[in-house]
């Protein structure tokens, strides 16, 4: 790809300073893409120095329409004149809680920021994609399908986001495509820590998939940035699992 065609083509990943995130800012970047990288924090990691960088509160983008706007005119101000192909929505908030303890502030900021963000923020990208005949992808998670307790806010918001690929992929027709993927266990630092680094309790993880093996990153880049290629327009309102097959076994009681 040359120089003029990579500053033409943009994408923006929400997201980008978590394990997931960064893989697909590094993927995409190797690929040619002009990456827009977008976070809470106020900079990004420091392997993301080679993408733009723009610090965004997805729940404060959805409450606060001013804010909003103004964030979205800070990133349309990067793509400039050239394409925007891609929007990746894989920013999420993860509050556990049960029925009976989750807040209503909980739920209202699981709901914004993992469901309303990639909502409006497709909203606010549309016409750059169609106009660069582009897609979005929305991270969602094997707990759009199956969950456990305590994940009940979580859990909700990635079947709706699920279920609000398929719907925008019908509205929005031959205009822009809109895919999922919904990765299981993936190796981030945040899995890690949620075992307390246990070695031996990663390696259960491990063993519990068909495939004894949990993801990578990269592994969620790579089938995003196959799902983003134009040369597949008939890939469209699809939901793909990463999932090491878990999805697919029943379990014996022993």
């Amino acid at each position: 790809m040359s120089s003029q065609e990579r500053q033409q083509k943009f994408v923006v990943i929400t997201g980008a300073n978590g394990g997931i995130g960064e893989a697909l800012c590094e993927t995409f970047s190797a690929e040619g893409y002009n990456v827009i990288a977008t976070d809470i924090q106020v900079a990004a990691k420091s392997g993301l120095q080679h993408c733009h960088y723009v610090s965004i509160d997805l729940n404060r983008f959805v409450a606060d329409e001013g804010y909003g706007n103004n964030k979205t005119a800070e990133i349309l101000t990067l793509v400039g004149e050239s394409k925007l192909h891609c929007l990746i929505n894989n920013a999420a908030l993860q509050i556990l809680g049960g029925v009976d303890s989750l807040s209503r502030s909980e739920w209202q900021t699981t709901l914004n920021v993992n469901l309303q963000a990639p909502f409006f923020l497709a909203q606010a990208f549309a016409s750059k994609l169609e106009a660069a005949n582009g897609s979005i992808i929305n991270i969602s998670s094997i707990h759009a399908k199956l969950t456990k307790r305590n994940f009940v806010a979580y859990a909700t918001s990635k079947a709706a986001l699920s279920g609000m690929t398929r719907a925008m992929a019908v509205d929005l027709g031959p205009r822009i495509r809109v895919n999922a993927i919904e990765p299981a266990a993936i190796e981030t630092e945040m899995l890690r820590a949620g075992f307390n680094h246990n070695e031996r309790k990663i390696d259960k993880l491990r063993e519990i998939h068909p495939s004894k093996v949990i993801g990578q990153p990269v592994e969620v880049a790579y089938l995003a940035v196959a799902i983003a290629k134009e040369q597949i327009p008939f890939v469209h309102g699809q939901v793909f699992s990463i999932d090491g097959a878990i999805g697919c076994e029943l379990k014996d009681l022993d």
